[in-house]
């Protein structure tokens, strides 16, 4: 058995393998890489893949005690003793993969890390300089990434309770520049925009019900946040619209300070 040890780790580094499926109606959302198309990309640039990545934000470092053969999108051979330093990620989430699985529990059928509940992964929390990572069973071919992301506008279809907002403040989602604010992580990615248009929208009470990722709630005080992989089950705000799949890995990539705009999309 290879093991790891993490040196350097920026905050939200979790493992993350394709997410724990089917959970929504016992409360459990799926989790998963924030960018699935860069997570498939790491495992494609090796002959075979464990199924979980590490996913790093703000740079990753670490040291092996074995020969290792690894990915973050190109293949290379870590030899004992030998470390790797990666930067921070082009976007908010990089992905490091490996040529063997990392020995940690599957829970509900996934290893996946849900940091708010703090459930799978390694210890059900994000890893930090002094973690030890054992690599064990050898991987399996990994499928190519889907697609090229795209560019231009991030589509949506208008959500359930899209005709519960008035017309002008329909427009005012697709016609208005955003703003991805500081506020973001796993769970959601706060927006923000200088007129704040949506504070005037008349308090909504609403049941809850069940979300998925992508969709946009509009939230008390008006802002809008855009629920990411590791979203709550249910949610009472309202939800104006949501994210296509296609589009969500590209979103989930804009650093904070980029402007976003949104553009609707039939089904």
């Amino acid at each position: 058995m290879t093991e790891i040890t993490i040196l350097r780790a920026g905050p939200l580094t979790t493992l993350q393998d394709r997410g724990r499926f089917g959970m929504l109606k016992h409360g459990i959302s799926a989790s998963g890489p924030m960018d699935r198309t860069a997570f498939a990309a790491a495992g494609a640039a090796l002959e075979r893949a464990g199924s979980t990545a590490i996913e790093y934000t703000q740079g990753l470092s670490i040291e092996t005690d074995g020969e290792v053969i690894v990915s973050a999108g190109e293949k290379r051979r870590l030899r004992a003793g030998e470390r790797l330093d990666l930067p921070p990620a082009s976007g908010n989430y990089g992905y490091l993969r490996f040529e063997r699985e990392i020995d940690v529990p599957l829970l509900l059928g996934s290893r996946s890390t849900n940091v708010t509940v703090g459930l799978g992964g390694h210890k059900g929390r994000a890893l930090k300089p002094g973690d030890r990572l054992v690599l064990g069973e050898p991987g399996i071919a990994a499928p190519a990434p889907g697609g090229t992301p795209g560019a231009g506008p991030i589509r949506i279809i208008w959500g359930l309770h899209a005709d519960l907002f008035d017309a002008a403040l329909r427009r005012h989602l697709t016609e208005q520049p955003f703003t991805i604010s500081a506020s973001l992580d796993r769970m959601g990615v706060r927006l923000t925009e200088p007129s704040n248009l949506f504070a005037s929208q008349r308090r909504l009470s609403l049941v809850s019900d069940a979300i998925v990722p992508g969709d946009i709630q509009i939230l008390g005080d008006g802002t809008p946040i855009v629920l990411m992989r590791d979203h709550q089950p249910t949610g009472g705000y309202p939800r104006i619209a949501t994210v296509v799949s296609d589009d969500l890995d590209r979103f989930a990539q804009l650093r904070p300070g980029t402007s976003v705009t949104f553009r609707p999309v039939a089904l």
